[in-house]
């Protein structure tokens, strides 16, 4: 029986995944939520279907059938997680040990204060989004359970790649140095997101939780200074925490301080991180720029 993946949302990190298994012959589908990403998703071999919290799969069972696989990168809202507020019967009726990835957050973990944290950590998530994020993973790993699915949660640091990244930033002159005395964020590369999913689909573990992130926690204002400098440009002006003017939005990412530790994806899994700090992936992205600006869109 040929592989099959299907996506309940195919955005930045799914997509690339959808990708890379397209690449090695799976089938693919997905779901999105506009008519403009539907038509680009059919475009690339992708089996597209509408979905959101307010819009189930029109045909369900003809969109499962055959799966595999399910990736699912949809957050959860104020009601919960909404593929499992719309389909989760659909899913208990998959065959056993069907694999399902969940793409979650390491803000599950809160605030630590500087200090490590390992997926055994307690999950003590600081805000709105991480307790639901905490509430969605168990609503996920108890439908595993109970109905003998193989359940993985991917706890994502902060995600960049192309298009999305602090080089764009500082390019779009949106760029701040905010500086928080001691704070830190975790950041992972999409490519790396995609090679450890694929690992995981590799080695599936039923109910594992791992922290996908790069090995290096960083200031953010030093990724901002980093791009900068790449681009041959002047960092911005730093700013204190307690004096710049930010949207709450902004200002909760400030909430969580912590040092996500990577261990588990490498011993477990054997994922080799392409890009194991930011400086390498911002140097890589940079590269794909001056190439594509130049006309040489070869391989990496």
């Amino acid at each position: 029986m040929s592989n099959k993946l299907f996506c309940f949302g195919t955005g930045f990190s799914a997509r690339l995944v959808a990708r890379k298994l397209r690449a090695e012959g799976w089938e693919v589908a997905g779901t999105t939520r506009s008519t403009e990403k539907f038509d680009a998703l059919k475009a690339e071999g992708i089996t597209p279907w509408q979905f959101d919290d307010g819009l189930p799969v029109g045909d369900i069972a003809n969109a499962l059938e055959g799966v595999t696989h399910v990736l699912v990168s949809t957050p959860p809202g104020g009601n919960g997680d909404p593929v499992l507020n719309h389909h989760r019967a659909d899913l208990a009726a998959l065959p056993a040990q069907t694999w399902i990835g969940y793409l979650s957050t390491t803000g599950v973990y809160g605030d630590r204060n500087g200090d490590v944290v390992t997926e055994e950590s307690e999950l003590l998530p600081s805000g709105k989004r991480g307790r639901r994020r905490v509430a969605a993973e168990k609503a996920w790993f108890d439908l595993g359970l109970r109905h003998d699915l193989c359940v993985q949660s991917f706890r994502l640091a902060g995600i960049y790649g192309p298009g999305r990244n602090a080089l764009e930033t500082v390019r779009s002159g949106r760029a701040r140095r905010i500086v928080k005395e001691g704070q830190v964020f975790s950041r992972i590369h999409v490519e790396d997101i995609a090679r450890t999913v694929l690992a995981a689909i590799e080695r599936p573990h039923a109910g594992a939780a791992y922290n996908v992130c790069d090995d290096d926690a960083a200031p953010p204002q030093d990724v901002i200074a980093y791009a900068c400098g790449l681009l041959g440009m002047d960092p911005p002006a730093e700013e204190t925490f307690e004096t710049a003017s930010l949207s709450p939005m902004a200002a909760s990412f400030y909430e969580d301080n912590k040092r996500v530790d990577n261990g588990r994806i490498k011993r477990e899994l054997g994922v080799n991180l392409r890009y194991a700090d930011y400086q390498a992936g911002l140097q890589a992205l940079l590269d794909d720029i001056l190439r594509k600006s130049t006309g040489d869109v070869g391989e990496n």
